[in-house]
């Protein structure tokens, strides 16, 4: 049960994150928010993914963070509607863009946040250690 209290809780903060910057955005022609929300939630993702691996496992944390609020946060639905609604416009070249710039940000932001929240995780381990022992 705590597990999907912890999933819950993150998603729903993940989603009124979410909201606030759809809410903040005017209207343009490439849908930064979503943009904007999809890559900075892979690199988050990433960086957790990076951070936890090198350290004691944290389910409940694990959980209410990226699975939950990741998950709230970023969003494959309005993505796809975004692009097939852009893919159909006047400038399907946009569509394109948006695509391939999506997809390539999210890849490159959730590698470099896995090699980064190793890194911060790492040390952060090591510095325990030594105040410890």
């Amino acid at each position: 049960m705590k597990s999907y209290l912890a999933v819950f809780i993150g998603g729903a903060l993940g989603s009124l994150c979410r909201y606030a910057i759809n809410m903040s955005a005017g209207s343009a022609w490439f849908p930064w928010p979503t943009f904007i929300e999809n890559a900075s939630g892979s690199l988050l993702l990433g960086l957790l993914t990076g951070f936890f691996s090198s350290r004691a496992k944290k389910p409940l944390i694990q959980l209410c963070l990226g699975t939950g609020f990741c998950g709230g946060y970023t969003t494959m639905s309005a993505f796809s509607k975004e692009t097939a609604l852009i893919l159909q416009s006047a400038a399907p070249h946009n569509g394109v863009l948006y695509l391939v710039a999506s997809l390539a940000s999210g890849i490159c932001l959730a590698f470099i946040g896995i090699v980064l929240g190793n890194r911060i995780g790492g040390q952060a381990g090591q510095k325990k250690e030594r105040y410890t022992s």
